[in-house]
């Protein structure tokens, strides 16, 4: 499989997008790989990209974008941070995907058993990441079941993972509230923005 270029990115719609990411994690899940060149994906992509999405995902190791979608050099932006949330460092590295590198979709990725949401869930306090926790705090208090306190902590894997899935959410409320190019972009249909969560013990992502 070639690297993508600037007239398969031109055809491509935020719909097919979607639909080659979906296909590429079906892949994944049945151990079948794209057959690709990486190496002469390198040299194809030397003197320019023309990637079809932008992947905001988190920091954690067993999240590898590129392998989870079956995707090769060039064909996504990946934005990691933990927890994967927004702030405008990031929202201005959307905007340049979308709106001068071309990317039809923005998916924001969130997982199972995420230890920046657990963080977020036990109010843990360390250094900078105190302030970065904070970001996902409004995804807490968001979920309202269950009232125990003693149930709503990192201990309890249902209400972490409903957590992280209300932060994908909030995350794309945020997008769309302080990117008033992306805001735009996706009211004119030049761009989809999804969310998802992907299991990590299984390997499938659902799209939400």
């Amino acid at each position: 499989m070639k690297a993508q270029t600037k007239e398969m990115q031109a055809v491509m719609t935020p719909k097919s997008s979607l639909q080659y990411l979906k296909n590429g994690n079906v892949r994944f899940q049945e151990n079948f790989r794209a057959n690709r060149n990486l190496l002469e994906q390198v040299k194809d992509t030397s003197k320019g990209q023309f990637p079809f999405a932008t992947i905001l995902s988190c920091i954690d190791s067993r999240v590898p974008i590129e392998l989870l979608f079956d995707q090769g050099i060039g064909d996504v932006f990946n934005v990691k941070i933990a927890g994967n949330f927004v702030n405008s460092d990031i929202l201005g590295s959307m905007e340049f995907a979308c709106k001068l590198a071309g990317t039809k979709l923005i998916v924001v990725l969130g997982h199972t058993a995420c230890g920046a949401v657990k963080g977020a869930c036990d109010d843990a306090k360390l250094g900078n990441l105190t302030g970065m926790l904070s970001k996902i705090k409004p995804a807490v208090n968001a979920v309202l079941e269950p009232v125990d306190a003693s149930q709503r902590n990192s201990s309890n894997i249902e209400f972490v993972n409903n957590v992280a899935k209300e932060n994908v959410q909030l995350t794309i409320e945020r997008i769309l509230k302080e990117s008033d190019v992306l805001a735009e972009m996706k009211n004119n249909d030049e761009i989809k923005i999804v969310g998802a969560m992907y299991d990590i013990n299984t390997g499938k992502v659902l799209f939400l």
